[in-house]
């Protein structure tokens, strides 16, 4: 399949991302990232009309849950348990990238109706115990539950730019927020800044190969120091420099001249949207991860015009850093009658905690005033 035909799909879809586009996928299996070796052996869905592409979707048969984002560790136990195999499953994401957006590539509604209906298809006659597709949009959520996927709710937490009233930068954002919470990242930045930390930004073709083969010393290392493996290889990111170096700005921290440690945000400079993506540092610095992660990337994207960037997964403590609620979802399928009415009775319940949480949520609204309702990404 063309690269050319995969991107123009993907640049026609309600929500693209850089994460679909066919450099990024490719880079992630050329580098060996996310391979059948790793437990992700990739296939793509295709829809074709008169002989043009029509629809499509990123598929891999999974041998284990790791670098999903959505947790069903669960319901693999209680196949074990029951002496069934929950693996291999079909997974229909983006690799170790937990970033809602488009994932049923199609022209119209009627081909992302045949893509859901299809990937079920394609479920039941391969004789696997379940399907799932991770942060779709709405669009996608839609066609998948008129499939008859079962739905799950999900929360991240997204800053926003206020469009009746935008921010001008980082100090207008603090204006906004309670004293206590402004007081907070007052401190924490001073911490930094009296630890002899400044921060150099690299834009694009500006990350040379010498900061992206520091940046993943320190992708590694924090790696190493909690214990695990890292998802991706230094291939991929070389790839990224040579295929896709638009879609990455490098925050790099150094002190007397001698970096330690550096975070990397991706960027859609077309929709004015960054998704903090990866951090690592060479030791330990009080606070540097808020600095590197949070604060260095929202002052840049109120300066660069932007009206989103995405925090990543999971992690309520963003909230007091000026990222709010937002509702996700994902979908989900499973072959076993009894299992499905299962956990079909647990997203019921689960939902309604998601909910609840959210509105507890709401209620440590890190802003004054009232905190805007979450909503699903546009």
């Amino acid at each position: 399949m063309a690269s050319t035909a995969w991107d123009a799909l993907l640049a026609a879809q309600a929500r693209p991302t850089p994460f679909m586009r066919h450099a990024y996928l490719h880079a992630l299996h050329a580098s060996g990232s996310a391979v059948e070796g790793t437990g992700w052996a990739p296939r793509f869905a295709l829809l074709e009309r008169d002989g043009m592409l029509a629809g499509a979707c990123a598929l891999y048969l999974k041998s284990h849950s790791y670098g999903e984002y959505v947790f069903d560790w669960a319901w693999a136990d209680a196949y074990r348990r029951h002496g069934l195999a929950y693996y291999p499953k079909w997974l229909a994401a983006v690799p170790f990238t937990p970033v809602p957006g488009t994932r049923l590539l199609a022209v119209d509604a009627q081909a992302r109706d045949a893509l859901a209906r299809g990937l079920l298809d394609l479920a039941r006659e391969s004789g696997v115990s379940s399907i799932h597709l991770l942060f779709p949009d709405a669009d996608d959520e839609a066609a998948l539950a008129r499939a008859g996927w079962m739905i799950r709710e999900g929360v991240q937490f997204h800053w926003t730019q206020d469009t009746a009233a935008p921010v001008a930068d980082f100090a207008g954002l603090l204006a906004r927020m309670q004293r206590e919470k402004r007081k907070k990242i007052q401190q924490e930045r001073r911490r930094v800044a009296e630890a002899g930390i400044g921060f150099s930004v690299h834009e694009g073709a500006a990350i040379d190969e010498a900061l992206w083969g520091f940046f993943h010393r320190c992708y590694v290392q924090t790696y190493a120091e909690h214990h695990s493996t890292p998802y991706l290889t230094r291939d991929f990111f070389a790839r990224m420099a040579a295929t896709l170096p638009e879609a990455w700005v490098m925050f790099v921290a150094a002190r007397e001249g001698r970096r330690i440690a550096a975070s990397l945000v991706a960027v859609d400079t077309a929709h004015g949207t960054a998704w903090g993506r990866y951090w690592g540092a060479l030791e330990h610095v009080p606070c540097l991860h808020f600095e590197a992660c949070y604060y260095q990337p929202l002052a840049w994207c109120l300066a660069n015009g932007f009206v989103r960037f995405e925090g990543g997964a999971q992690g309520e403590h963003k909230m007091a850093r000026g990222l709010l609620p937002v509702r996700t979802g994902s979908a989900h399928w499973l072959r076993d009658a009894r299992f499905a009415a299962a956990v079909a009775d647990f997203l019921a319940s689960e939902g309604q905690g998601v909910a609840q949480y959210v509105d507890e949520l709401r209620e440590r609204n890190p802003f004054k005033g009232t905190a805007p309702a979450p909503a699903a990404p546009d």
